[in-house]
């Protein structure tokens, strides 16, 4: 007995996985985040499928109605939005499932973190510039570990994104610049990023409390920061992978010689 949880991806319903979709068209009982998760996508379950609406749902509901349609003998897809592995809020969900006895097969999907860099045309690891991405989000009311505060995450000045801190920008701006990070530091915000009424705010950290609070993001929204994110950057030549140097050999291409 199992129940697949899948990905839906940040919210266009064309960037489901293959995989994701047919299960999803196959499923007898669909669960998803309706606060979340776009409607268009969830219509293209079958016609006879049950389907439940989980925003105003506790875990514990959740839990006990997927368990008895498992044991009723029927396929239960539970989906979320982005990828379920990111602040997914599945670990719980599964750990109860297993006191039922029943498994969770897991489907990647598209995360917002990559929706919203598409968006802005960026990529988020640019040689001989930064080749980390941290993801995380700020403390706000759920605590984060002593030892991954931004300020200190910050510190190695690579890319970061961050999740569930579209209300806490003045204390991002505060904890990066106390990390060294310059006023200049190049900053992309994307709200509801691929849905149609997506917001694309390019900002520095000096004007992203101001520029957000113009724009009237407060929630739904990606905050990309670092150099990458410079949108300049594509005119800096000394930015270029090693990867399609012709001097470069690897083992399906010998390098020539300049």
């Amino acid at each position: 007995m199992k129940i697949y949880i899948i990905g839906a991806g940040p919210g266009d319903p064309d960037l489901i996985t293959v995989k994701g979709l047919r299960i999803l068209q196959q499923a007898d009982v669909v669960l998803y985040t309706d606060s979340l998760v776009n409607d268009e996508l969830i219509a293209r379950a079958k016609p006879e499928a049950e389907i439940v609406r989980s925003a105003g749902m506790d875990l514990e509901a959740m839990v006990r109605l997927m368990a008895d349609r498992v044991k009723e003998g029927k396929l239960v897809a539970r989906v979320h939005t982005g990828d379920p592995a990111v602040f997914g809020a599945t670990m719980e969900q599964i750990a109860l499932l297993k006191k039922e006895g029943i498994g969770c097969e897991i489907v990647p999907g598209v995360s917002s973190v990559f929706a919203s860099a598409a968006a802005v045309g960026a990529e988020l690891t640019i040689p001989e510039l930064t080749q980390t991405l941290i993801l995380t989000r700020a403390e706000g009311r759920t605590p984060v570990p002593e030892l991954e505060q931004l300020k200190d995450l910050a510190s190695h000045h690579c890319t970061i994104a961050l999740f569930l801190s579209a209300t806490l920008t003045k204390k991002v701006a505060a904890e990066l610049r106390e990390a060294g990070w310059s006023d200049e530091t190049p900053v992309a915000v994307v709200q509801r990023a691929t849905w149609p009424d997506q917001v694309i705010v390019r900002t520095t950290l000096a004007n992203l409390d101001e520029d957000m609070r113009k724009n009237g993001i407060r929630s739904h929204a990606m905050i990309l920061a670092g150099w990458a994110l410079d949108p300049d950057i594509h005119a800096n030549e000394q930015y270029r992978s090693k990867l399609y140097d012709k001097a470069f050999t690897h083992r399906f291409r010998k390098g020539v010689k300049p």
